[in-house]
């Protein structure tokens, strides 16, 4: 008897995968296409589609009665819990820790670096033929604000580290020490953003974040503090965020939006003071060789019956 695995790459494409025939595995390529590759309720092992959104990543789940591995190639998992209740009990959901830190970590540095030293405004310059001399601010001396220090919020105070920063002080769920510092409690957060010139939202979209930079969030950000966002969108207020910027109080930049993808002529495209990229923190060329060694670790553990990486949650736990 084989077991069906739904992968969104061709199985000879992924080094290292457990021998179909050695492992009873039986791989089916699906990538969010209309049609599905075989009857979903042979799947036992199901790689959501990368990027491709909730409607794609759920499709299937309802029908897929035999699943007991669901593997996102994402770190958050907002985008399948609609699909969670489908789900029978004792399905595993994994992410895709140690897929994005890389990508998203850079990107991030990115933004902040762009943003404070006006690479937007000699983007501008260049294409109107204009020179933007001047002093513009830099990152070192800084004080930096990560919110949400997991995973990706320490692989970006990693790059955050040559810049000669005056501190970095870490916000997750709840407290613990690391060899760099303490990380604070959401609870402390309030009391933590009047100090810095730099905010990185890096935190998972849940509940308890949605909407956490709203307008008291960023009320409470000293005037000139730089918000950068590349975690959800919905984790900031994007009403209130446009206000503060049309104000000129403070700027941004953000690679995720609340609508996604921003419409045509929605006001946050030409909001003063605002950097935007495509959501694009993870969708690089570090993407690929890291999900795949880890859908290949995955399946070799699955296949030799061990524990698997990453388990997020256990339905029906």
């Amino acid at each position: 008897m084989t077991t069906d695995v739904w992968l969104p790459f061709e199985a000879h494409e992924i080094e290292g995968l457990p021998a179909a025939a050695d492992a009873g595995l039986n791989y089916r390529y699906w990538d969010g296409g209309p049609d599905f590759p075989a009857d979903p309720a042979d799947c036992a092992f199901y790689v959501v589609p990368y990027m491709k959104g909730t409607e794609v990543a759920v499709r299937p789940l309802s029908a897929m009665t035999s699943v007991r591995v669901v593997q996102t190639l994402t770190a958050g998992i907002d985008h399948v819990e609609p699909g969670i209740p489908f789900l029978s009990s004792g399905v595993r959901l994994c992410n895709a820790r140690g897929v994005h830190e890389t990508s998203t970590a850079e990107l991030a540095l990115t933004l902040v670096l762009a943003s404070l030293r006006g690479l937007p405004r000699f983007v501008e310059g260049q294409r109107q033929e204009q020179w933007h001399a001047g002093f513009y601010p830099a990152l070192a001396d800084k004080s930096v604000l990560i919110v949400g220090y997991g995973s990706i919020g320490s692989a970006i105070e990693d790059r955050l580290a040559p810049f000669d920063c005056a501190r970095v002080a870490r916000v997750a769920r709840s407290a613990r020490a690391t060899e760099r510092g303490p990380v604070h409690p959401l609870v402390e957060l309030p009391s933590l953003l009047p100090d810095a010139d730099v905010v990185i939202l890096s935190t998972p979209l849940t509940e308890a974040t949605r909407g956490l930079a709203g307008a008291d969030f960023l009320g409470r950000m000293k005037d000139g503090a730089l918000l950068v966002n590349v975690a959800r969108g919905p984790v900031v207020d994007t009403k209130a965020l446009l206000a503060e910027l049309e104000s000129g109080r403070i700027t941004a930049a953000l690679d995720v939006t609340d609508p996604e993808p921003l419409p045509a002529g929605h006001p946050l495209w030409h909001a003063p003071g605002v950097l935007i990229s495509p959501h694009v923190g993870g969708s690089s060329s570090a993407f690929l060789p890291r999900a795949k060694r880890l859908l290949a670790d995955q399946l070799n553990r699955y296949a030799a019956g061990r524990s698997l990486s990453n388990v997020v949650l256990t339905t029906g736990s």
